[in-house]
This record gives structure tokens, sequence and C-alpha cells, in this order.
């Protein structure tokens, strides 16, 4: 199966949630916050530093309990800027 070429702005949006995952982590081990989530710490590893730009939602929804975000806010400060029409 060949995977259709993500477009800039998913890529973009990847950055943003990892960013934000790296920040909520704050102080804790990657190892620490992945066995919380259920996930492995190559899975957090890549969604934070890009590469693995589209995680599975209940990847994402496990890593943002295991860090205390809610769902909403997740999708409030990944989501694209979309500006207001003049």
């Amino acid at each position: 199966m060949v995977r259709t070429p993500l477009t800039p702005e998913e890529r973009e949006r990847g950055e943003r949630l990892g960013r934000l995952l790296r920040e909520a982590r704050g102080g804790r081990s990657m190892t620490d916050v992945a066995a919380s989530a259920g996930v492995s710490a190559e899975t957090l590893r890549k969604i934070e530093t890009g590469r693995a730009p589209t995680p599975a939602f209940f990847t994402v929804a496990a890593l943002a309990d295991a860090l205390g975000l809610s769902m909403d806010e997740l999708h409030s400060r990944c989501a694209p800027v979309v500006e207001a029409a003049a």
C-alpha cells in the first residue's frame, strides 16, 4: 500500500502536536510518560520530533490523559489557524 504524501499543513500540525506534548511533559522522562500512556518511548519520541506527524487518535488521547491535557486543548492548540474572511 502506498501512502499519500502529507501536505505541508499536516506536517505543521504534527510539529505543533510534538512541541505541545514535549512542553507538557516538562521534567518528566519520555519513558515515564510513554509508560503512563501505554505507548512505547520510541512512539512518543517520533511524535515529539515530528517523525510521526499523524499518530493514531487513541495514542494521542492516551498521551493527553497521561499529561493532564484535554483533547479540546490539544485540538485548539494544534489545529491550523484560520484567518477570518474580510
